[in-house]
């Protein structure tokens, strides 16, 4: 862990008690709870920017929109090698769940994924953009043994 630095945070009682009965639920500590707040902030203010990141787009639809599926794939094959791999899942009688996990400079992953909300049928999104730690391009070193082949990714 890098070195760390107190700092005094004012805020009302009522709030820093909800924040106390949060970090408790968690078994966690305010100051975790703060840290880990922070990163989430940061990483969602990284949407807005050019840096490498991974993304994870949730589409929940309705199946029965004409020619929505079809629509979704297109604009997935018009995204190239930017999209890894997609799950999908079939939710009820009307509605599929679609998981859509792609790669590339963050405001675009984030443009796109937009897009893709606002395609007619489509009834609920969502994105989580997680910042790459290396370049584009680059190969990252794991200490843990797992299978980096393409299984369970779409051809695009």
């Amino acid at each position: 862990m890098s070195d760390l630095t107190r700092f005094g945070v004012a805020m009302e009682t009522s709030l820093l008690a909800q924040l106390d009965e949060l970090a408790q639920e968690r078994g966690s500590t305010r100051s975790e709870l703060l840290r880990d707040l922070a990163r989430a902030e940061v990483l969602r203010s990284l949407s807005r920017k050019r840096v490498d990141a991974y993304a994870s787009v949730t589409l929940v639809y309705n199946h029965h929109v004409r020619d929505l599926a079809e629509r979704l794939m297109d604009m997935q094959h018009e995204l190239g090698d930017q999209v890894r791999s997609t799950m999908h899942v079939h939710l009820d009688h009307d509605r599929c769940l679609e998981l859509i996990v792609m790669r590339g400079r963050a405001d675009r992953l984030q443009s796109a994924a937009e897009k893709l909300f606002g395609t007619r049928g489509v009834l609920q999104g969502s994105i989580e953009i997680v910042a790459a730690t290396g370049g584009a391009g680059s190969k990252q070193e794991h200490d843990h043994d797992h299978d980096h082949g393409r299984r369970g990714t779409r051809d695009a």
